[in-house]
């Protein structure tokens, strides 16, 4: 039974979606106007994940991220590069994909863009204005917060918590709180034709359209950060219920926002920290720290310089998704060392029943697996367990990865035990328990869209390969001074890769070497 962390409710409740079997997610997307940070991947990855799960458990989900590409900041992007907004929208959109692609993030069905969507936008707002719920003023249409008794329900704020003092347009308004749904363009600007003159929507309405026309008036999950709680979610949900009478969503999933750190943490224990804190869902203090362009978030194509998309990822799903995430390059080297082990790990199955570890077949739908007799299996399905309880309980994949780590140890000091790295010691049962073993983790990682395909390598008479041949030709030598008890020589030169990052396993058939990133 999966449960969810409703932010409309404030509580944990049961995972029932409006038609069973079938599940509808939305997430908001990013306002594509500069180049991508860490930032606008932390909804995607997370989502990602949720959605591979709740296809492993055996539902048909439908997962929409929108992507605006009409807005204030775009106009001025495109005034200050001298190019047409659309071509501002084009190349970032590209951007965002491209990044999206390096992280594993391939499970969306649907990209939505608000500009293919103005008739539908204008025929909203219209029919707001018909049922009382909104007004036209001067060219723009506003959004009337004191027609919609339970304004303020999502982000538990009280009325004069949300009475701003109406921006520049504040003469237009009745109400200071009042939000546009649609604003009339100054001169130059982008804009559409409409009812009330040339213009373009306001930022809230397009994700309540959009959802609405892909997804119906009510679907199961609307997710975002937790900045997105108030003002924008808190005005999907009045002007979507007050057009259609009916709630956008039955549940509201926030994830923490990103903050900078210096503070380095062991990956892979069991002390995983959960999701209630001091900052988890308080949307004040996480914003106090929230990283972005204006607090130093540099482009996501520069972080992938220097890390791989699947170490940022898994960086992500170390913290439950409701939790600030703290950042610095030091947590994600931290991440990648740990993530070195699993890679040995492949390798040494690869060495020792000769099967890819990304090539192994593996349930792919959630089923009760048969019953171990052999003692490392049983201990690998006791992590499995604990693995779906941890993402049964609000897609807690903080504490889910700390049980991949304890399926990765439990096959490793299996290999010890019985030197299954000596070929003699090899015995088709032994290598039985290994490959099962390494199918259950397996099973579990890609549930979360880890280790989906070895990470990519130079190809062939690039510069890894010579390093390859190089490193061949260094090891035959260290073995041969070894061999002949020069082991002055041997140590040297051990000591030297090891100064240079490079990590030797000496083993019963011989010498294993990575690089230590």
């Amino acid at each position: 039974m999966i449960r969810v962390y409703n932010t409309l409710s404030k509580n944990k409740e049961t995972f029932e979606p409006i038609k069973p079997g079938h599940v509808g997610i939305y997430l908001c997307g990013p306002t594509v106007y500069k180049p991508s940070h860490i930032g606008h991947m932390v909804g995607p990855t997370i989502f990602d994940a949720i959605k591979r799960y709740l296809t492993y458990s055996g539902y048909k989900v439908n997962l929409v991220i929108n992507i605006t590409d009409v807005d204030d900041k775009l106009i001025a992007e495109s005034n200050k590069r001298g190019i047409t907004m659309q071509a501002v929208a084009d190349e970032m959109t590209a951007d965002y994909m491209k990044n999206l692609g390096a992280m594993g993030i391939d499970t969306v069905d649907s990209f939505p863009k608000a500009t293919d969507y103005m008739a539908a936008i204008i025929e909203f707002c219209q029919d707001l204005i018909a049922k009382g719920f909104a007004y036209a003023s001067d060219g723009d249409v506003y959004f009337d917060v004191t027609k919609f008794a339970e304004y303020g329900k999502l982000s538990h704020r009280k009325s004069d918590e949300m009475v701003g003092e109406g921006g520049s347009t504040a003469d237009r308004k009745r109400n200071s709180g009042d939000f546009a749904l649609w604003k009339s363009a100054k001169p130059g600007e982008p804009s559409w034709d409409s009812p009330w003159g040339k213009g373009r929507p306001g930022w809230h309405i397009e994700c309540s359209v959009m959802s609405s026309k892909l997804l119906g008036p009510t679907f199961d999950i609307h997710g975002g950060g937790l900045d997105l709680v108030f003002p924008h979610h808190e005005n999907e949900v009045a002007q979507s219920e007050c057009r259609h009478g009916a709630p956008p969503a039955k549940y509201w999933l926030h994830n923490g926002l990103m903050q900078a750190s210096s503070e380095v943490g062991k990956l892979g224990g069991r002390n995983t920290r959960e999701a209630e804190g001091p900052q988890a869902g308080d949307q004040a203090a996480q914003e106090a720290g929230k990283m972005g362009k204006s607090k130093g978030a540099s482009a996501f194509r520069d972080l992938l310089a220097k890390f791989p998309g699947e170490t940022i990822r898994f960086f992500l799903l170390s913290t439950h998704y409701r939790r600030p995430i703290d950042f610095s390059e030091a947590r994600i080297e931290e991440v990648q060392t740990g993530l070195q082990q699993f890679y040995r790990f492949f390798q040494r199955l690869e060495r020792t029943a000769g099967q890819s570890f990304y090539q192994l077949d593996y349930p792919k739908q959630r089923t009760e697996p048969a019953a171990a007799t052999d003692e490392i299996l049983k201990a690998c399905l006791a992590c499995r367990t604990k693995f779906l309880e941890f993402m049964d309980d609000d897609f807690n994949t903080g504490g889910a990865v700390a049980e991949l780590f304890e399926v990765m140890r439990t096959l490793n000091r299996f290999c010890e035990e019985q030197k299954l790295d000596d070929p003699a010691n090899r015995t088709p049962d032994k290598l039985a328990t290994l490959v099962a073993g390494a199918k259950v983790l397996r099973e579990l990682g890609m549930t979360i869209g880890m280790f989906q395909a070895p990470i990519a390598t130079a190809a062939p008479g690039g510069d890894d390969a010579l390093a390859g041949k190089l490193m061949e030709l260094i090891l035959e030598l260290r073995a041969e001074a070894r061999k002949t008890k020069n082991f002055a020589t041997a140590d040297k030169i051990r000591n030297a890769l090891t100064a240079a990052g490079v990590v030797l396993e000496d083993r019963a058939d011989g010498t294993a070497w990575t690089v230590k990133k």
